[in-house]
Parts: C-alpha cells; structure tokens; sequence
C-alpha cells in the first residue's frame, strides 16, 4: 500500500511539474513571445508575426493570451498601431514588473520595402489592456530586448527603416522615460539574439550589412557574441568579446538566461545559418534550414560549455522557461513550414 501511495505521488510530483501548452490557434511565425507570473498564476503571450501563406498580407497584429493550468488560447484585441500597420514581424516582448512591453516590429510597404513600427505599448494580461508607452527614440525591429531589476528594458541593435543600428535603448518603467546606454560594441546587427542574468548579458550574431563598392549592398551573418556588465549606472555597459562558439554564425535563434545546477548561464537554441526574408527564403536565394544546436554560455565559468542537441526550430524569437523547463512557441520547422506548436527543448550539459 505504500509503495502505491509513492508511486502515486512521484507521479502526481511529475505531473505538476511539467507544463502543458496547448498549440496556438494558428501557425505563426516570427512571433513575439513572453511569460509572466502575476498573484500566482502564470501567462504567456504570442503577439503579431507572420502566418503559414509567409506573404507580406499574411503579417498581423494578432494577440493570443494563456493561462498555465487551463485550457486552450484566449484571442485579445489586436496591438493598436498609430501607422495603421495591419500587421508586423519581428517586434519584441518582454515581461516586466507583471506586464507585458511590445516594441517595434516591421511591415511590408506596397512597394515591397520594409516599414520599421515606432510606437510601444504595455499590456496588462489581467485586466487585458493595453496602454501607450513613450515611442522609442530610434524604432527598431529584430532588435533584442532584455528585463533588468524588474525596472529596466534595454533594447539592442536592430533594424530601423534604413539600416542597422548600435543603440543600446533603455527604458525606465519607474519613470516611463528613454535613454541611451553604452553603444553595442560589434557590428550593428538585425537578428541577434541574446540572454541576462545577474546584471551580465550577452548577445550573439545576426545579420550585418555590407556595402561593395559599386553594388548592391550585402546581407551578411556575423559570427560574433559580446557580454557586457551593467554598472551602477545602468546606462553604463562595460563591454567585452567572448570567443565564438563554433564560427558560424545564426540567425533569429531564441535565448534566455537562467540557471543549470547552480550556474548562471545564458543558453541559445535554433536558428539558422542562413540570413532570410521573412518567408524563411534566405537573400541569397537558397532555402533556410533550422538548426538543432544548443549553445549555452556560462557567466561564471566565462566559457562556453557543451551542450545536446535539440529539435530544429528558426525564427522564434524568445526562449520561455516554465519551471525549469524551456519551450519556443511558434516559428519554422523543416522546409521553412511556420508551425503553431510549443516546441519543448530538453537542454542537457555533456561533458567538457
């Protein structure tokens, strides 16, 4: 009886301890994606992105809310927009002080140009408003945006309009104010990605932009990672590179920082080594392939450690952790097919 009573309650300890997310409501990618926890109950937001047509009409606005522990998506009003987008790509999210911020993200003009969003927003995912924050000084999309002391975003590189930029944008929830930080030392890039824990972060690779004399400008992956150190004055980032960790840069992979058996670390997974439109074609024309690999960074080894594989995702732009476990939600699979599955990704440290 009481070996059935254990055996009883090791898997009802199981079983609270995984975490099931139901697939969203349709296949979308490139999506903007963040968890917060709020008087105990945990939710998770996808907002805007692309759907499965990967054509500039198939861009939206659209917002799905889930609550942990019930079932299926709530669909929420749409992200307002004050350019009147109908809909963006590769905006970011972030969880702050039990709400959600939504920066930037770009839509296709009629003449195929982009179009970068220049207004923010904060979302209650209780009351399920949204209220409009200051604009960001310099719009971006496909930047990184990452939580600090529960009081600070700080906005990396990215896109704007015509280029990449190296801003470091940090915004002030306590006083709904913009500045600038120290600049990003690499190359400004669009698509990176990146992870803080403590006051480190670090950012890897991306696309760069080069421009040979008399032709058209390139899209180039950079292989590069920078951590920085965020002083006592958070607009001051002392920066430094960290070797790479294979020299083969990705693009658009999803990371977070967070702990494995005591150690901070910051941990990256999917992407591609192809730069690619939005339809997951790349600008050179061939086809981008997900990636499987795992990279994870520890801050207090200041070492990259080895990692297992995981499943091939690309363009998912946030890594979610849900007790102890780690999910992509959305983005591209095999074949650049855009998916509307939790993606869970089972990271595991091999021996160095």
């Amino acid at each position: 009886m009481l070996l059935k009573s254990l055996s009883y309650l090791s898997l009802m300890t199981a079983a609270a301890s995984s975490i099931a997310i139901p697939e969203l409501p349709e296949p979308v990618s490139n999506n903007s994606v963040a968890s917060t926890t709020v008087r105990g109950k945990t939710y998770i937001i996808s907002a805007m992105g692309v759907g499965p047509g990967k054509q500039s009409s198939d861009l939206h606005n659209k917002v799905w809310l889930h609550t942990v522990g019930e079932f299926g998506w709530t669909e929420l009003p749409e992200v307002p927009s004050k350019q009147r987008l109908t809909g963006r790509a590769a905006a970011s999210a972030v969880a702050l002080n039990n709400n959600f911020f939504l920066f930037g993200g770009f839509s296709i003009n009629a003449d195929g140009s982009k179009q970068t969003a220049a207004d923010s927003y904060r979302l209650d995912p209780v009351t399920r408003r949204y209220t409009r924050i200051n604009d960001m000084p310099v719009p971006v999309d496909d930047a990184t945006a990452l939580p600090y002391q529960n009081r600070y975003i700080y906005l990396v590189s990215g896109w704007s309009d015509h280029g990449n930029v190296n801003l470091v944008q940090v915004f002030d929830n306590f006083t709904q104010r913009w500045s600038q930080a120290t600049p990003f030392p690499g190359k400004p890039v669009f698509g990176l990605a990146g992870g803080i824990i403590g006051n480190t972060l670090l950012l890897c690779d991306g696309v760069t932009i080069e421009y040979p004399k008399a032709q058209p400008r390139n899209f180039v992956t950079e292989p590069a990672c920078w951590q920085g150190t965020i002083g006592s004055n958070p607009n001051e980032i002392g920066w430094q590179e960290v070797v790479h960790p294979t020299g083969n840069a990705r693009f658009r992979m999803a990371a977070t920082g967070t702990e494995l058996n005591n150690e901070p670390v910051i941990i990256f997974v999917g992407g591609s080594q192809t730069a690619y439109h939005f339809s997951g074609v790349g600008f050179d024309s061939k086809s981008a392939i997900p990636s499987s690999e795992v990279w994870i960074y520890s801050v207090a080894r200041q070492a990259w450690r080895t990692a297992a594989d995981s499943v091939p995702v690309m363009d998912a732009r946030a890594l979610l952790e849900l007790n102890g476990q780690f999910y992509t939600l959305g983005g591209m699979i095999s074949e650049q097919k855009v998916t509307n599955k939790p993606i869970k990704h089972q990271i595991q440290l091999l021996p160095d």
